[in-house]
């Protein structure tokens, strides 16, 4: 006895025992969770993070401070590196990379040597007048606002105020309205603006940022949800509550998809804890363990992780400054294995060694990335089989450094057959679009 063969076309029946109604009952069921699913974890912006924040105290913030920044940074390269070779010695950087980095670290500091400067008006500004720090905000609004209209702004620019403790409480929430009344009165709130909440402990606090951004936004007219701000992780009671939860998470939720960073203060934290001032720096343990919770808090969320600083200037003789430019480099460098690819920066002389470890970082693995993710693209062979997940990873890495200034647009259009919009495809699926982005 024959079967009948399959027409042409026709497609065999595959054989199943439940019915429809059991799927479309479990999606019922998990459709509250697929809406907490995107309301708590949309994924990466998408938009550009600058390598670094700058701060600088509000009484010092002029004008010409971002020019003034990039002519430092170049006159301690004169001084101290005044050649390819030299700079790769100082560092450690391999030979074939030694004068790329170079090239580029000078450019970037002729034509961007800031990509985020806040002006500061807690620590490193200090108790003042009211009067004083009054007219500092405005001043601040002001040549900010300036800058972008002339086109001498960095790409993010902003203040930290005083944080929502009491004793400070009204001085911040006055300082922070001074300064954002005075870029609507100057023509409105410019694209890069950023806010910095220090020194938060409990996720009350930062509702209450919230609100006071409500607030402004309602009293100016503006769109709500306009501002946003990042919170800065000082303490350990930011990390860890009372009841042992991690107290980072729920200031995320906290606010109420405002929230745009997590800023690790090295200081602060440090001595928090009881950290002898001797140890106090950004690869300590507990600042590790910090900024780890900080990490896995933040994933998904939109929220971006950044590292904090060294207190170790390179000032002083060529030795000196060799010494503090080589701790800075490989504190970065470490940084960035990590996956914070944001940190702060505290003097002129710190930018050409930031700037020099993210271009080694992205120009080192550049070629096996863009080799990877051209492979991935084409569905060819190779000796790594990576999936969806893998190739968000490897166009993010090039987007940033695309970004930053480590890599030509043409280059990496070269080595992997991609357009901008192409990376920024594979780079931006979330978590349900992974498997649907490899079909």
């Amino acid at each position: 006895m024959g079967g009948c063969g399959m027409g042409q076309g026709q497609q065999e029946k595959v054989a199943t025992s439940l019915a429809g109604a059991v799927s479309e009952g479990i999606s019922a069921t998990l459709a509250p969770v697929d809406a907490e699913l995107e309301r708590r974890y949309p994924g990466d912006p998408g938009t550009r993070q600058p390598v670094h924040t700058v701060y600088v105290p509000g009484d010092v913030f002029a004008a010409d401070t971002i020019r003034s920044w990039g002519d430092r940074a170049l006159a301690a390269l004169d001084e101290h590196a005044p050649d390819a070779a030299s700079f790769a010695t100082a560092l450690g950087l391999a030979e074939e990379l030694a004068a790329p980095v170079y090239d580029r670290v000078r450019a970037k500091l002729e034509r961007e040597p800031i990509e985020d400067l806040r002006v500061d008006f807690e620590d490193g500004y200090g108790p003042r007048p009211d009067a004083e720090e009054d007219e500092a905000a405005a001043r601040a609004a002001r040549l900010i606002a300036e800058a972008y209209r002339n086109g001498t702004a960095a790409p993010y620019m902003g203040i930290r105020m005083k944080c929502m403790e009491a004793p400070v409480r009204d001085r911040g929430i006055r300082t922070l309205d001074v300064f954002l009344t005075g870029l609507m009165e100057a023509g409105g709130l410019p694209d890069g603006l950023v806010l910095t909440l220090p020194k938060v402990t409990y996720a009350e606090q930062v509702t209450a940022m919230v609100r006071l951004l409500e607030a402004f936004e309602k009293a100016r007219g503006l769109e709500p949800g306009r501002l946003g701000f990042e919170i800065q992780i000082e303490t350990s009671q930011s990390i860890l509550a009372t009841d042992g939860t991690a107290t980072v998470a729920r200031m995320i939720q906290a606010a109420e998809g405002r929230a745009t960073g997590l800023h690790y203060g090295t200081f602060d934290y440090s001595a928090c804890l009881g950290v002898s001032a001797a140890y106090q720096a950004s690869d300590h343990p507990a600042a590790d363990h910090a900024k780890a919770i900080m990490q896995v808090a933040a994933a998904g969320t939109g929220v971006r992780v950044c590292d904090g600083s060294t207190n170790v200037l390179p000032v002083g003789p060529t030795e000196q400054v060799h010494d503090a430019w080589r701790l800075h480099y490989g504190l970065t460098r470490r940084a960035l294995a990590r996956a914070y690819y944001q940190g702060w920066d505290m003097h002129p002389g710190h930018i050409p060694t930031r700037y020099a470890a993210v271009f080694a970082f992205y120009r080192e693995g550049f070629e096996q990335a863009a080799a990877r993710l051209s492979r991935y693209a084409d569905r060819a062979g190779g000796d790594v089989m990576d999936e969806p997940a893998t190739a968000k990873a490897l166009s993010g890495y090039l987007l940033r450094g695309l970004d930053c200034g480590a890599l030509d647009v043409a280059e990496v259009a070269e080595a992997t057959g991609l357009t901008r919009t192409d990376l920024e495809g594979f780079a931006g699926p979330r978590r349900g679009d992974l498997t649907a982005s490899a079909k």
